[in-house]
């Protein structure tokens, strides 16, 4: 049998549910039969893929997971693709990452036959696939390479992250342990799986646990809500657009309805928000409807997870808590100082197993982003009683304006509490006497009329707890035509002293 430890797992659980769908179950022992025979067919004859990538595209499921086991299983690194990407988008992850092969589905082959044949690449259909049954498996040994992921590159063009079966294993890890995953966890899962939160936080953990999962091609609110009011779940991870929508939904629903779901989100062990920052109004907001704590934790896909709220003990709106087992943070002054004292913002530094090993192809960039083996995460942070509080990237959450170091995060969670605003976005634009002008641009509720006056008043009282200079900002008021779209924005002067 296999030599890591999340396929030694799996084979204690074999008996157990693995993935359940309207359509049926899929055990343990199923995952291990099928992911086999597809890291057979892989090899196709073959003792060792040596790291070659395997570029996959295929829905969330059994079928996903089999393929990524089977990449693993046969040597492979595993570089999968995002469902709803452009062709030049599959183009660039699969000639960049020198992908080999490429194994799809029949629906979604479409997308991908003309690059594989422009590019001499082998390309697999799951459901044409036959049975392997000769042949060694390769030993893999946890240092091997094991998955590629690629960043969104908001600086350059995405970047693939490399991580190692050993890099995945301490992942996984420190997950089960500081959010006590158990056996009998089941876990809905709707997040895309190019994404480290859908990969590692639920589908890996869930696996490594024995629990079971429900898959979904993507986030079907009718579907997930009717199985929450049926107590499928034990576990909830989502991104805070998702407990949003949720809310909206919870407040339109009948008093049936309402209470059914309510009843269901109130019995699950644990809901998790991550992926972007949660606003502290959502977070009240969630609590007060469900009377559940979202515990909100703070990851890159470089690094996985780093900092997380407890799961016993305070889950502190706005913060993410401290650091999971197995890593060490520490926050970096722009004068190259290490931050000592509390309240004092610095870059936030990572070091420990779960960091990743490199950047594909990029020796100079993997060099310039580690620090005496820390890696330099490009995001800002304050310590603030003994749980980190994220203030945004360094080079775009960040606006220097007055001498200030101001936190676009910050700012766009003060505005989202405004009862009249449904939307908004921070940036800095230039600005002659300050360097940068805090600008927001606002959406407004629908049917409602926000006079800018008014505000500019209400922003005045709450916005200065931030220290940020009054007649720096300005807005662009952007509210919502009858058909329901955004109308043309009208830049004013949010903070211009009268």
């Amino acid at each position: 049998m296999p030599e890591l430890e999340l396929f030694k797992r799996a084979l204690a659980h074999e008996n157990a549910v693995a993935f359940r769908t309207d359509h049926g179950e899929r055990h343990y022992s199923e995952l291990l039969e099928c992911s086999e025979q597809i890291a057979r067919i892989l090899l196709d004859g073959g003792r060792d893929l040596d790291e070659s990538r395997i570029a996959f595209l295929i829905p969330t499921g059994f079928d996903h997971t089999s393929a990524q086991w089977g990449i693993w299983r046969a040597g492979g690194v595993a570089v999968p693709l995002c469902l709803a990407a452009t062709t030049p988008e599959y183009e660039y992850t699969i000639t960049d990452s020198d992908a080999s092969v490429v194994f799809t589905t029949r629906e979604l082959s479409e997308k991908l036959v003309d690059i594989c044949k422009q590019h001499n690449l082998r390309l697999l259909i799951l459901e044409d696939l036959g049975s392997e049954s000769n042949g060694e498996l390769p030993e893999l040994n946890p240092e091997r390479r094991a998955m590629i992921l690629y960043t969104s590159g908001t600086t350059s063009k995405p970047k693939g992250v490399v991580s190692t079966h050993r890099n995945i294993q301490a992942q996984i890890e420190m997950l089960v342990k500081a959010w006590e995953w158990q056996a009998d966890d089941r876990i809905p899962l709707f997040l895309p799986l190019h994404h480290i939160h859908g990969i590692i936080n639920v589908m890996s953990c869930a696996l490594w646990s024995g629990a079971v999962i429900e898959p979904f091609a993507g986030f079907d609110l009718e579907r997930i809500l009717k199985r929450v009011a049926d107590d499928a779940y034990t576990v909830f991870m989502a991104v805070p657009t998702i407990y949003v929508k949720l809310i909206q939904a919870l407040e339109t629903q009948s008093a049936e309805q309402r209470d059914r779901n309510i009843n269901g989100f109130q019995k699950m062990r644990l809901m998790i928000s991550g992926s972007a920052a949660l606003p502290a109004s959502i977070h009240e907001k969630w609590t007060e409807l469900t009377g559940q704590k979202l515990l909100e934790r703070y990851g890159m896909t470089e690094i996985g997870m780093g900092l997380s709220n407890p799961f016993h003990g305070e889950r502190r709106p706005g913060a993410v808590g401290q650091p999971l087992p197995g890593v060490e943070i520490r926050l970096k002054a722009e004068t190259g100082e290490v931050v000592t004292n509390e309240d004092e913002p610095g870059e936030i530094q990572v070091k420990g197993p779960a960091v990743f090993s490199e950047y594909w192809n990029r020796p100079e960039v993997t060099a310039e982003s580690f620090e005496d083996a820390w890696f330099r995460t490009g995001d800002m942070a304050v310590l603030e009683t003994g749980y980190y509080r994220i203030m945004g990237r360094l080079s775009v959450d960040i606006i220097k304006s007055g001498g200030y170091k101001l936190s676009a995060l910050e700012i766009e969670a003060v505005l989202l509490q405004h009862p009249d605003i449904s939307e908004c976005a921070v940036i800095g634009t230039p600005d002659d006497t300050w360097g940068e002008a805090v600008s927001a641009a606002v959406v407004l509720a629908q049917g409602t009329d926000l006079e800018l006056e008014a505000l500019r008043n209400w922003c005045r009282d709450r916005l200065s707890v931030y220290k940020i200079p009054k007649r720096l900002s300005c807005v662009n008021a952007l509210p919502r035509n009858a058909m329901g779209k955004v109308t043309k924005p009208a830049v004013k002067d949010l903070f211009a002293e009268s």
